[in-house]
């Protein structure tokens, strides 16, 4: 299999974070600068990271559905759970943690240009949800596992993300059980692994 990588990205990290839960990241070959590839809309009209190039030449993409594909290969127990009410838990717990890097990541972009009213608006509308979404993550943070679902993987990935791009943000106050969580977690190989470059 070849997947795009990217260093910074916290979805490609997100998938990385599966494939080693999984204990098959030996079997992924990293498509390096391959946002920079003219043959990745060939692959993905999209043009978006991740995409995953199977061995019999399906492209997947992007995070979620990637990450379902490599949740059905090898015989690690599944970070998908079957169908019932913990599926939908972990489902709803994927949803949270990738707004919060739909809300982040964009955001960077905007930051950079002058802060127009409209502008001004719209970073204040992502901030917002993404405080919202800390809140609720901290109410079931008691909850939360080592990293034994796709919703856990995709919540340490988005807090990893507000680590390394909104470091003068600190979301840690005001969610302490959060943190304790996260502090765990990113000890285990699936984080500390891919984890983004320093600086």
């Amino acid at each position: 299999m070849k997947l795009t990588t990217s260093a910074n990205s916290p979805y490609v990290r997100k998938a990385m974070a599966c494939a080693i839960q999984r204990g098959i990241d030996d079997r992924i070959e990293a498509w390096a600068d391959a946002g920079k590839d003219p043959a990745l809309p060939a692959r993905n009209p999209l043009s978006k990271i991740p995409t995953l190039v199977t061995d019999d030449g399906m492209s997947l993409y992007d995070s979620p559905v990637v990450c379902e594909y490599l949740d059905s290969i090898g015989d690690a127990p599944k970070l998908f759970p079957a169908a019932g009410p913990a599926r939908w838990n972990a489902l709803r717990q994927q949803a949270l943690g990738d707004g919060i890097m739909d809300a982040t990541q964009p955001r960077r972009r905007e930051i950079a240009l002058p802060l127009d009213e409209g502008r001004r608006t719209y970073i204040e509308t992502q901030q917002g949800k993404v405080s919202r979404a800390l809140d609720a993550l901290e109410a079931e943070a008691d909850t939360l596992g080592a990293l034994t679902t796709i919703g856990e993987i995709t919540i340490a990935c988005a807090l990893g993300y507000l680590d390394f791009r909104y470091a003068n943000e600190p979301w840690r106050p005001g969610h302490p059980k959060l943190e304790a969580w996260f502090a765990k977690v990113s000890a285990l190989p699936a984080m500390a692994r891919t984890a983004p470059p320093a600086g």
